[in-house]
């Protein structure tokens, strides 16, 4: 178990979005988060206290949990001193880095002598079957998106929260470091060996009532040239009865490819159901999720009812004006 409250180590993050895993704790599970850690050129800010690590541990803080996502998912040289000198203050590391604090000298040194913990989230600890494809009872709903970091997670776990509120039955999955760090569990689904992670998909949402609702947290996006494949696994592992199709439209590229737009939500919407028909020849797009994040209100407006027009489809960004109308469009 990770002990909370948190403190958010945002590091020398570039951008808001390379801290993107703080940003979900401190969205969902803001009463876990006492203050943020920042270093020299840190663009990222969570509008949380900035503290030093011994204000964070006179202030109740009992893990540092490393909220930077950054390209291949490693542990910077230039944390290492932050990350040593966290646990000599009391307090417990926690990431979902690919790059594993175990796997850190220094910082392994530091734990046996101090005695801290070390938890390394995105460590797959069960051993997931190969999927079989089978139909399985109750039913489920899969965010999908035009790139990486467009508001999947977000997305489904606005959706559950809403259909909690309405007394429905629902469960989020998640599907990733950040989705984990905020619900406790979970498949690290970008940490499983290949030929698993669709079973692990099967694994995460088994049987359940008919009635019974599966958010599926969406990973990567069909067409990223580098995450696809946790896309497609979870498309087929998850046999989705829904989907809902997210984008975020001020980007001019794919984050991380330069050489590669964004594809439309047409061409998303496509391909998507393209791919979940094979495992579910009954899938249907519900919905669209926009973040407008990036957007005055009034354009966010503007751009969410040219969207519906357009594609025919509730269209709403569900952090910003709420997932009712999406969870309108599954019942």
């Amino acid at each position: 178990m990770i002990d909370g409250p948190y403190l958010l180590f945002l590091g020398d993050a570039p951008d808001a979005l390379a801290a993107k895993v703080a940003q979900g704790i401190r969205d969902w599970r803001p009463e876990a988060s006492v203050g943020q850690f920042r270093m020299a050129g840190c663009a990222a800010d969570m509008g949380l206290p900035d503290m030093t690590l011994a204000e964070a541990a006179a202030a109740g803080a009992r893990t540092l949990v490393v909220g930077v996502a950054n390209r291949g998912g490693v542990i910077s040289p230039a944390w290492i001193e932050v990350l040593r000198a966290a646990m000599e203050h009391g307090l417990d590391l926690a990431s979902g880095l690919h790059n594993l604090l175990r796997d850190e000298p220094e910082l392994m040194a530091t734990a046996m002598a101090t005695g801290r913990g070390l938890h390394d989230v995105r460590v797959p600890e069960t051993r997931y079957p190969i999927a079989n494809g089978r139909r399985r009872r109750g039913r489920r709903c899969l965010a999908v998106g035009t790139d990486c970091s467009v508001g999947k997670m977000y997305t489904a776990l606005a959706m559950d929260r809403e259909m909690r509120g309405r007394g429905m039955k629902s469960t989020f999955r998640a599907t990733g470091q950040t989705g984990i760090l905020i619900t406790g569990g979970g498949v690290p689904l970008d940490a499983v060996v290949a030929d698993f992670m669709a079973g692990s998909i099967e694994w995460l949402t088994p049987d359940n009532d008919p009635d019974h609702w599966d958010l599926i947290e969406g990973q990567g996006s069909l067409f990223h040239a580098s995450y696809s494949g946790v896309t497609l696994a979870l498309i087929h592992g998850g046999q989705p009865d829904a989907l809902i199709l997210c984008h975020e439209p001020t980007r001019t590229h794919m984050r991380g490819l330069p050489d590669y737009p964004p594809p439309s939500l047409e061409a998303l919407r496509d391909l998507a159901l393209a791919t979940a028909r094979i495992v579910n020849p009954e899938v249907r797009v519900a919905g669209i999720s926009i973040n407008t994040a990036g957007l005055a209100a009034a354009e966010a407006e503007d751009y969410l009812a040219s969207i519906e027009q357009l594609m025919g489809l509730p269209t709403v960004d569900p952090f910003r004006t709420g997932a009712g109308r999406l969870v309108d469009a599954l019942t």
